[in-house]
């Protein structure tokens, strides 16, 4: 039997322009104006903390890391609770796989409290009741810790998990799970990059290409693929 894991940020919901907001209010406060989404969208796919431990060392910000993604987080959080959307056709994969009694996680780079706000604010929190957040793990991604804790709390071997991810680090960390990855970028213009190629199915066109109905049948196939072998 396969399990789903999903990650969070850009995959189930458009989060992603809430972070960018917290983030550059965040760095607005210690004296760094102008960030940009271009800048915001090299780190995506990374997580909070690792994002901020990079961006004190490049601004060279005297404040601890620990007080920026505080600040960080309580920002988010204002924005989460309010105006996170679920991407329409990922909702109702997710619908269909909770049907069928398909066991899910969700496995993120956030903060378990903005998790919980986001799948709480979208109603997922009545699909979706297994979360693992980086915060728990050793090891964000692209590291395979936070999907390999996933498949323990699931009760499944790896290689019986498929990981559903918007971003190049995740994809990279499902495979270095030994997972299989479904991926649909979030940045369309990065569907190149070699960790994206490497997937079991890519949407290449992102949310506006993803389709439930397609993403079963494959996931359909290759359920019945590892139940052969």
């Amino acid at each position: 039997m396969i399990s789903v894991i999903f990650d969070l940020d850009g995959t189930l919901v458009d989060s992603e322009p809430n972070y960018y907001e917290s983030g550059r209010l965040t760095l607005e406060r210690h004296s760094v104006p102008d960030f940009t989404w271009e800048q915001h969208s090299r780190f995506i796919g990374i997580g909070t903390l690792e994002t901020l431990e990079i961006l004190k060392e490049r601004y060279a910000l005297p404040a601890p890391v620990d007080q920026l993604l505080a600040e960080q987080n309580a920002a988010y959080l204002e924005l989460a609770r309010t105006r996170t959307e679920a991407f329409p056709e990922m909702r109702r994969f997710v619908e269909r796989l909770h049907a069928r009694g398909v066991a899910m996680a969700v496995a993120s780079g956030s903060s378990r409290e903005a998790i919980d706000a986001v799948l709480v604010g979208t109603g997922l929190d009545a699909l979706l009741t297994m979360v693992v957040s980086a915060e728990e793990v050793a090891h964000g991604k692209p590291a395979p810790d936070v999907f390999l804790e996933a498949a323990r709390r699931l009760g499944v071997e790896p290689a019986d998990c498929v990981v559903i991810e918007d971003a190049a680090p995740g994809a990279a960390a499902a495979r270095a799970a030994g997972m299989a990855c479904v991926a649909v970028p979030y940045v369309v213009d990065m569907a190149a990059d070699p960790a994206f190629a490497a997937s079991s199915l890519l949407f290449a066109g992102g949310q506006a290409e993803f389709d439930a109905d397609a993403a079963l049948a494959w996931l359909t196939a290759h359920a019945a693929d590892r139940d052969a072998a």
